[in-house]
């Protein structure tokens, strides 16, 4: 999508579990007057299941797939999107998001990250088995910096110096 005239189109966040996609989502939905879309939350309403029950029973593959289809086809206008941290491994939607506007990468710290985070299990985070939140983290970082159109580190920040940032960026692409 050409950044001369993003009006009305969604922006959408990624990066890690516990980046504060949700919160920043809602903050900056509210500051725009956009929707806000917790992917995890329509995943978990069209399936009538949490992630950690769909992970538990369609194994990890059959969850990735599931949300690929799922997030492919979101239809949103005037919205902030904020998808789990696994969306980056769907190229159809991340393609799809690309096409509703731009796309936001929430830049954490591996060390904030591993004080946010918790439980990865009751969370429904996407890891393989035998894989460490580092592994993780080092596995998804460079599909979060292939997909943005924006980085924003976090370092820092709290929420509303995030968004206040975001509105700054956006702004100087005349969204």
């Amino acid at each position: 999508m050409a950044t001369e005239d993003m009006r009305g189109s969604s922006i959408t966040l990624i990066g890690m579990p516990a980046s504060g996609k949700s919160m920043v989502g809602v903050l900056l939905a509210k500051r725009l007057g956009y929707s806000f879309v917790d992917t995890d939350l329509v995943i978990q309403q069209k399936e009538k299941r949490l992630l950690r029950e769909i992970i538990a029973r369609e194994g990890l593959d059959g969850f990735l797939e599931i949300e690929n289809r799922i997030n492919a086809d979101i239809r949103a206008e005037r919205s902030v999107i904020a998808p789990g941290g696994s969306a980056v491994y769907g190229r159809e939607a991340m393609e799809h998001f690309k096409s509703m506007g731009i796309i936001v990468y929430l830049k954490v710290s591996y060390e904030d990250l591993k004080k946010r985070v918790g439980d990865l299990g009751m969370r429904g985070v996407a890891v393989r088995e035998g894989m460490t939140f580092y592994d993780l983290y080092k596995e998804r970082v460079p599909y979060y910096e292939k997909y943005a159109d924006i980085t924003v580190d976090e370092t820092g920040k709290s929420a509303g110096e995030v968004v206040e940032e975001l509105e700054r960026l956006l702004s100087d692409i005349a969204f």
